[in-house]
C-alpha cells in the first residue's frame, strides 16, 4: 500500500474524494502522526502522479493552516516506511525539508531511501559503503 498523511480531516477527505473520483479505493486509518489514507501499489503510472500532484496541493494548503496556528509539533509532516522485519514506522520532518523531498522524489523513492536507510542503519556491518567499494575496486584491479 502506498500511504498518504493528513493532519486535517477536511483535506484527507478532499484527496479521498479524488482519488475515488479517479476510480482508486481508499483505506482510513488515523496514525499518531495523523490520518492515513492507503491506496494499493498497483496503480497506473498516470493515475499515481495526479495523486501525488493532488497531494501537493493539499500538503500546500495544510502548510498554510499550519502556518496560521500556534504549536511546534502540529508543524510536521511525516513519511512511513517499513523496517526489514516488517514493522512500520513514519519519520517526521519539517514541512519545508518534506516538500522539498517531494518536489525531487516519488513517494514510492522516498520511502525506499528510508528503509535503505533502515535497513543500513539495523545492519550488523558498520562500513557497508567502504566495504563495497573495495570490493568494487578490488574486481577492477583483477580484470
Amino acid at each position: 500500500m502506498i500511504e498518504y498523511i493528513f493532519f486535517e480531516a477536511p483535506l484527507r477527505n478532499a484527496f479521498v474524494e479524488y482519488a475515488e473520483s479517479l476510480g482508486i479505493t481508499c483505506a482510513l486509518h488515523d496514525d499518531p502522526m495523523g490520518l492515513v489514507v492507503a491506496i494499493p501499489e498497483d496503480i497506473a503510472e498516470n493515475l499515481e502522479d495526479a495523486l501525488e500532484e493532488r497531494y501537493d496541493e493539499l500538503q500546500d494548503e495544510q502548510a498554510q493552516l499550519l502556518a496560521a496556528e500556534e504549536g511546534g509539533l502540529k508543524r510536521l509532516a511525516g513519511f512511513r516506511f517499513d523496517l526489514p522485519d516488517g514493522q512500520s514506522r513514519m519519520v517526521p520532518l519539517q514541512p519545508d525539508l518534506a516538500k522539498r523531498l517531494l518536489a525531487g522524489f516519488s513517494l514510492e523513492e522516498i520511502r525506499a531511501l528510508f528503509e535503505a536507510v533502515a535497513r543500513s542503519a539495523l545492519s550488523a556491518e558498520e562500513n557497508c559503503l567502504r566495504k563495497a567499494l573495495v570490493e568494487e575496486r578490488t574486481v577492477r584491479e583483477e580484470k
